[in-house]
């Protein structure tokens, strides 16, 4: 009997280190594969320039010299601003709020663009266009891409504007991978009979989720919206919430220990959370954002990011559910329930990593679509701080004039170019995480 349960074990074990395909094979194939897709390599290039253009936006386009010499002294205005944004230094006296074209050099090298996106040439204002004659100094200063009413440098505002795309599409879709893991390895790996609670804790749970959220959110609306640290108070809030719950489950635990109220019941989970789904994916999206954003008192880039994520968790949830519910039925998950191993530990070892390889391909058109309404919402001058220069505000200055062509022209590039790189990419890893095309 000890010799077959021993062996039993052996079996499992075998099965387990079988299952997965977080091999080195597995993503040499896929690689392979994708790189067969002509157009999915292009795109895949193209957006390593773009993230290029967005981490070195300010080396690219600025008022500021990289590099200066002023009285014999050597500055590095680009790396200081950096520093002074982070308050771990301070300008010198005599650099506080200059112009930096009217400074007299010894020495300087300019970006590319000698212009910040907020930077106003009123001798070049109302609208010049690329080939319209400009009142610069020379052909260094020339605003190659035109201006806007204000003056301002549409080259340099393309720029950074690649910055604030490729920022809420990525981190958008990074709270929405968090929400849709969430629901959806719950609906997939549990369905609606594996997940079981006692009476006692489902009924404290089911009181203690909104006075939770009561005491952690509602209660602090004014330190979130008003303080100006969003961020931090957010986190200071999601700390509360789970602590509350915490204490909450543990008085559960400490009163499970009576038998009345230690019997388990099943929560359907699958059929919740997918009704729940049905439910949001009934709402147009962008009818959602301009709700929410109309409702907030402030306009914030983390506020677009985070709402854009919340509304688009759904599609990547229930890719993981499909892939769980597969997954689970598979001999190494089977292995590693027969080993004993704790659910956690499966979930986060066995299933997710094996679930994850298809999502790519909803990340990857969901950054599209994230970074496509950012745009829509810029144009339409809602949830985008005024001040922050974006292609889609790029486009609503090309509604003053219906002759400024370049206003249209050149940010409707940018945001087709960049829209149509992360579908080409989503493309390619569609057919290379096919089991059926890697076999041809």
């Amino acid at each position: 009997m000890l010799f077959f349960n021993k062996n039993k074990r052996r079996k499992a074990e075998v099965a387990l280190s079988k299952g997965g395909v977080d091999s080195i094979s597995y993503w040499a194939i896929v690689k392979k594969q994708f790189q067969k897709n002509t157009l999915a390599k292009w795109a895949l290039r193209v957006l390593m320039l773009l993230v290029f253009i967005a981490v070195f936006g300010d080396f690219l386009a600025n008022d500021k010299p990289i590099y200066c010499k002023i009285n014999q002294q050597s500055h590095f205005p680009v790396f200081k601003s950096y520093a002074v944004d982070m308050g771990l230094a301070k300008w010198p006296a005599e650099l506080v709020n200059v112009d930096w074209k009217d400074l007299e050099y010894e020495q300087k090298i300019l970006p590319l663009i000698p212009y910040s996106p907020t930077d106003l040439d009123l001798r070049n204002a109302h609208f010049k266009s690329p080939f319209d004659k400009q009142n610069v100094k020379g052909m260094r200063y020339w605003h190659w891409l035109g201006t806007d009413e204000l003056g301002r440098d549409v080259g340099s505002g393309l720029i950074h504007g690649t910055r604030v795309a490729l920022l809420v599409g990525i981190l958008a879709m990074g709270v929405a991978v968090l929400i849709g893991l969430f629901f959806g390895v719950l609906a997939g790996f549990f369905g609606d009979n594996g997940f079981k609670v006692s009476r006692i804790r489902l009924l404290l749970n089911l009181i203690g989720l909104p006075l939770s959220w009561l005491l952690a959110f509602s209660a602090r609306k004014y330190q979130i919206m008003e303080t100006g640290n969003f961020g931090i108070e957010i986190i200071k809030s999601i700390f509360f919430f789970s602590l509350i719950l915490f204490g909450i489950n543990l008085i559960a635990r400490l009163v499970e220990r009576f038998s009345f109220f230690k019997k388990r019941v099943s929560i359907p989970l699958d059929l919740g959370i997918m009704r729940f789904i049905e439910m949001l994916n009934s709402i147009p999206g962008l009818l959602i954002l301009i709700v929410v954003l109309a409702i907030l008192e402030q306009t914030s880039l983390v506020y677009l990011m985070v709402i854009i994520g919340f509304i688009s968790w759904t599609g990547i949830a229930r890719f993981i559910r499909a892939e769980l519910l597969r997954i689970r039925s598979l001999e190494y998950v089977e292995a590693a329930q027969a080993l004993g191993y704790p659910r956690l530990r499966i979930i986060f070892k066995h299933a997710i990593p094996n679930a994850l390889p298809p999502v790519l391909i909803t990340i990857a058109f969901g950054i599209a679509a994230a970074i496509l309404a950012e745009a829509t919402l810029s144009f339409l001058g809602i949830g985008i701080p005024l001040e922050k220069v974006t292609w889609g505000s790029l486009l609503t200055e090309a509604r003053k004039n219906a002759s400024a062509w370049w206003l249209a022209l050149f940010p409707g590039i940018a945001i087709f170019v960049t829209v149509t790189v992360f579908n080409l990419i989503g493309d390619g890893l569609t057919e290379a995480l096919d089991p059926k095309m890697r076999e041809q």
